[in-house]
């Protein structure tokens, strides 16, 4: 994939308005993130906005219920027709497998192709430190990462969302054939802010991300097309080497 096509930018906006502005302020970008904000303030609205303008949509609203529930929300979301959707790992085993099933049953329903399902293995915000003492997890970060994404290919989910410090580990492990989104992405130039396990556009890729979520040093820039473009030699020249 070229640089330009591995990029998702996250419409981290509270209305469709903003979200529209920021879609046409950047139209060179054809993956948007539709998160848990932006959809519950507009519901599908925005789906079928970004669906007229015929880009790509990661709808990420990180499904996290017992099974039946998981089930039919995400039965639901895959009627929307949406590229990739996303369920918390630690949902269980028998919620990732009904989870699977929905998908496919949803969009079958709705005519569409059903979207990739991928687990959230760890958020990206979370340290080694909170890991262990605020969530009592006895496990090494890396190690439990790696559980977690292992689940969800065991149960067949198609990837998973995982911080770039942990893809290389997890693309060795869990082979060519299965999706890896990070988040948490920074260019040199940017700040971290609450990301706590970052590394550059072009790291992450070389690590083995398939797909970089990358959104406040591109719409937080004074500039977003710029910063978009400086993103994009950055991870040209950086994977070129």
């Amino acid at each position: 994939m070229k640089a330009e096509q591995r990029i998702i930018v996250p419409l981290d906006v509270p209305d469709v308005a903003s979200a529209i502005a920021l879609v046409d302020q950047l139209p060179q970008v054809n993956f948007w993130k539709v998160g848990l904000e932006l959809f519950t303030s507009t519901g599908p609205a925005i789906l079928a906005e970004l669906k007229s303008r015929e880009k790509q949509i990661f709808l990420d609203l990180k499904f996290h219920d017992i099974p039946n529930t998981v089930a039919g929300a995400c039965q639901a979301a895959a009627r929307y027709g949406v590229d990739l959707l996303t369920i918390h790992a630690t949902a269980g085993k028998d919620a990732l497998k009904a989870a699977t099933a929905a998908v496919q049953t949803g969009a079958a329903q709705a005519g569409v192709k059903p979207p990739k399902l991928i687990a959230i293995t760890l958020l990206t915000s979370i340290s080694a430190r909170q890991l262990a003492f605020d969530l009592k997890i006895p496990l090494e970060l890396p190690e439990y990462a790696l559980s977690m994404a292992l689940l969800a290919q065991e149960t067949g989910l198609d990837g998973a969302v995982c911080s770039p410090q942990e893809v290389a580990q997890l693309r060795q492990t869990c082979g060519d054939d299965f999706l890896f989104v990070c988040p948490g992405v920074r260019p040199t130039w940017a700040d971290k802010a609450d990301q706590q396990r970052s590394l550059t556009p072009a790291q992450a890729i070389k690590a083995g991300a398939d797909y970089l979520v990358i959104g406040r040093p591109i719409t937080a820039a004074t500039e977003p097309e710029l910063a978009w473009n400086r993103i994009i030699e950055e991870i040209t020249q950086g994977t070129n080497k």
